[in-house]
């Protein structure tokens, strides 16, 4: 009678090994990339940083195109849940919040938390583009879905009614797709010095004035 239960705790266990498994390797392999760059990073010095085997590199994440996918998905989210970040409850709290303003200087805020974590990766993979094509690859398939994002809250602004008159709701995602680069918060605070406060909140003020009407108010 208790065998079901036995296997089902057996399964999980496993599940709940490779999961971690998984996680000590791309952890790995983000501090290398970011310690190294790319091409100075090898397979064989990731498994030594996870403490595992070569093998158990390559059949629990793959090859470095895929640790470096990983760990950028991991830096956005930050943690390895299968959550899209629009599905997370920080968004959900600002797609409740009814005043613009508000909800795009909580967007600087989130996004600034984003790229603290996510930003030297993507330097990573930006330099590393020129000469290898499935980099390229990456970077473009994560500049769309950033587009893609922004998209939808270009959509949100203008269904609030926060949008200027003389900007559109494609040129608005367009807008917050440049912002919302990780190599911004790079320039400016890795490289530029700026502290990640001013740079949270020079996003947001810059994003209101850019992005909200003189005259808007509130509704309901």
């Amino acid at each position: 009678m208790s065998e079901p239960v036995k296997r089902h705790y057996a399964s999980t266990l496993r599940a709940d090994q490779a999961r971690a498994t998984r996680r000590a390797i791309v952890d790995a392999a983000a501090r290398l990339f970011v310690e190294r760059g790319y091409g100075a990073t090898t397979v064989d010095a990731i498994a030594d940083e996870a403490g595992v085997s070569r093998k158990t590199v390559f059949t629990s994440v793959g090859g470095k195109v895929e640790a470096l996918k990983l760990a950028v998905d991991f830096a956005i989210g930050g943690d390895d849940e299968p959550i899209r970040l629009a599905d997370r409850p920080p968004v959900e709290r600002l797609k409740r919040e009814p005043d613009a303003r508000k909800v795009l200087r909580g967007y600087a805020s989130m996004q600034r938390s984003i790229a603290e974590r996510v930003a030297p990766l993507v330097k990573v993979a930006e330099s590393a583009a020129g000469t290898d094509p499935a980099l390229r690859a990456l970077a473009g398939a994560g500049s769309a879905q950033r587009r893609a994002g922004m998209g939808e809250l270009a959509n949100d602004l203008a269904a609030r009614g926060a949008l200027p008159d003389e900007l559109t709701v494609t040129e608005a995602a367009d807008v917050l797709w440049l912002f919302n680069d990780p190599l911004t918060y790079y320039r400016l605070v890795i490289e530029q010095g700026w502290s990640p406060q001013r740079y949270e909140e020079w996003t947001g003020e810059a994003l209101i004035a850019l992005l909200v009407r003189a005259d808007y108010t509130v509704r309901g």
